[in-house]
């Protein structure tokens, strides 16, 4: 059987493939706060707005690329049984062809309805425009497949299953800043074997059974196939 390794990524790996992250010095998102666009309450003061802003995500989205670390993940799986559970709400760990991806935050390609039961259906999204005329089968206009700030995080106990039998954890691009998700490193047992990957890695609050490499996701790559034998 497969030894299980879990990946925890955040937004330094999808920072790496030219997309914006979502927080930064000043505290805005592509010049937008974050209440502007990323709360319930931004959907019903100005639900316009914030269908052109995660267009305009959607669109930055499809015109990257992913890069050496996405594609490395999805190396791993010729060896070990892969999970990616992301914070990020793009698909670049899908296309890199990485075959079970749980998205945290949603999955921007996709949108669900603004009206009851929003989690029982998601709906693709062709090319990168949601229109306000686009609507679920109940007639809601779609919203953004995306958890904002003071929604529930629908895959939180899934990742909390998947994360509890890990023989390797993997945390890579994310600072562990934003809760819920950054509270997952707590669910795996006393023998996973814990790596973080980050620049700032030193800087970074986590015990002493993380194996810290002070590297950017793409910098990493090669330290990475050498711990797990792809080298």
């Amino acid at each position: 059987m497969k030894k299980k390794i879990v990946v925890l990524s955040g937004a330094g790996i999808s920072a790496e493939s030219g997309i914006s992250t979502f927080r930064d010095s000043n505290g805005l998102w592509e010049n937008y706060r974050i209440e502007e666009v990323a709360t319930p309450e931004a959907w019903e003061a100005d639900s316009l707005l914030v269908q052109r802003f995660y267009n305009q995500r959607r669109k930055q989205v499809m015109e990257a690329s992913p890069n050496p670390s996405h594609y490395f993940f999805k190396e791993l799986e010729s060896s070990y049984n892969v999970v990616i559970v992301t914070q990020n709400i793009d698909d670049l760990h899908e296309r890199a062809g990485s075959t079970n991806v749980i998205h945290l935050h949603g999955n921007i390609r996709f949108s669900k309805s603004s009206g009851p039961q929003q989690e029982s259906k998601y709906y693709p999204i062709e090319g990168w425009e949601l229109s306000p005329d686009d609507l679920c089968e109940n007639g809601y206009p779609l919203r953004p497949h995306v958890v904002w700030f003071g929604e529930a995080v629908p895959e939180m106990e899934r990742a909390i299953e998947t994360l509890s039998d890990a023989d390797y954890l993997i945390v890579i691009g994310t600072s562990l800043n934003v809760y819920p998700a950054a509270g997952l490193i707590h669910y795996v047992s006393n023998s996973c074997k814990r790596i973080l990957i980050d620049p700032k890695a030193s800087e970074l609050k986590v015990d002493s059974a993380f194996t810290t490499i002070p590297k950017s996701a793409v910098d990493s790559v090669n330290d990475l196939k050498v711990i797990f034998g792809l080298s």
